[in-house]
């Protein structure tokens, strides 16, 4: 049984702890620390209420390195998972290099003044943390996460090679209102709006944001637009699987979300650069983010589905193949089950996930890890075992677009 110091009380953070708090013989300890600490006092109410467990809560100002050093050092976690937001990555690896406490996230690093997402800032701290005999593991999300789990293990049971690889995430979930995002507004936008890229042939391919439609038949979803962007599995997945010739990502949007998108782009708002407005500079996409719904309050509203998996295509045995492997996650239950929707719950499982397979040995070394880097056994049977159920199946064709 360990300790785990978990960073950031939002809907990723709330699903997390519950999780944890479910799996006591592995989390025997658990903090939720957060700038606003009522909000890690609301979650750890919820944790007493539905399961029983009593978890601690502290403050922490998480860009402030020697303020989480010194929350580190009196908690003495063996693990901190960084749940915050992606800016807050390096200061919370410095912290746990001060302390000497290993290191776990959902999402690389970004600068606040770029949407800018890449990964050599985080694989910097290689060195570091092997001299250090300590392990961070980068991306333990369900996109990043769960989809590179899925490509290795297909990569293990069903392919000997990886040629082409497609990541397919959908949200089927109508929360009910003209316009919202299902995890960080800020986050999300950025990500929408920045260059798309794709890795093919040994180069990145770069297209204009939301430039390049097709529609999928999800199941229990049905035919949805999947549009291709950026996302940061296809630079650790092309760099760990090196065969990859080809590999995307595509996010399903609808067609109102898209509408009020560009209107709010073409008045400015969603800029993240500062603003003179009444003799202070603002950022016009965090002023957005403050008058948009918490994501949190969306998961009593909800109802869908959300379907993410990866198509591979490659060899076996000298035989060309494709296969899709998936996982479909319903809003209403996740809500039930934690509190939380969907969004949330597929990323705040894989969180505990990853942070299990740290805490009992299953995964571990010293140095920065990147999901694909590991034996995915381990954690894609906790993925059957703890809400996320997957499936896969051979298909008779490779993708056609």
């Amino acid at each position: 049984m360990s300790k785990v110091l978990v960073i950031g009380a939002g809907g990723v953070g709330s699903v997390a702890v519950h999780k944890m708090a479910m799996n006591s013989n592995i989390f025997s300890d658990i903090t939720l620390a957060s700038r606003r600490i009522e909000k890690c006092d609301a979650t750890a109410e919820s944790v007493k209420a539905r399961t029983g467990v009593t978890i601690a809560t502290a403050q922490v100002d998480a860009d402030d390195i020697d303020a989480t050093a010194a929350l580190i050092a009196r908690v003495q976690p063996k693990l901190v998972v960084n749940l915050a937001l992606p800016y807050q990555d390096l200061a919370i690896m410095e912290a746990c290099l001060k302390t000497g406490v290993h290191y776990m996230d959902t999402a690389n690093y970004e600068p606040r003044d770029e949407a800018k997402f890449e990964y050599h800032w985080q694989w910097a701290y290689q060195d570091r943390f092997r001299e250090a005999g300590l392990t961070a593991l980068l991306g333990s999300g369900f996109d990043p996460g769960v989809t590179s789990v899925f490509a290795t293990y297909l990569k293990k049971h069903y392919l000997d090679t990886i040629e082409t690889l497609d990541i397919l995430d959908c949200n089927g979930g109508d929360h009910g209102q003209h316009f919202a995002t299902n995890f960080n507004p800020e986050i999300n936008i950025r990500e929408v709006t920045a260059v798309a890229r794709h890795w093919e042939n040994g180069a990145w391919v770069e297209t204009p944001p939301l430039s390049h439609k097709q529609s999928f038949d999800f199941e229990q979803v049905g035919v949805k637009n999947m549009y291709l962007m950026y996302h940061e599995e296809l630079e650790s997945l092309k760099t760990h699987l090196p065969e990859i010739r080809r590999i995307r990502f595509w996010m399903t949007f609808g067609d109102a979300y898209l509408k009020h998108l560009e209107v709010l782009q073409n008045v400015g708002m969603t800029r993240i650069d500062p603003v003179l407005y009444e003799g202070k500079e603002i950022i016009p996409l965090q002023f957005l983010k403050a008058v948009l719904p918490e994501p949190a309050s969306l998961g009593v509203t909800t109802k869908g589905k959300t379907n993410i998996g990866d198509i591979a295509t490659g060899t076996k045995d000298g035989v060309q193949k494709t296969f899709y492997i998936w996982n479909v996650c319903d809003h209403e239950e996740a809500y039930a089950e934690t509190g939380n929707q969907a969004v949330s719950y597929t990323t705040g499982v894989p969180a505990m996930i990853g942070a299990a397979m740290l805490l009992t040995g299953a995964w571990g070394g010293a140095g920065v890890f990147n999901m694909e880097q590991f034996d995915p056994d381990p954690f894609m049977a906790m993925l059957n075992e703890h809400g996320l159920p997957w499936q896969v199946k051979e298909l008779d064709a490779p993708l056609a677009f």
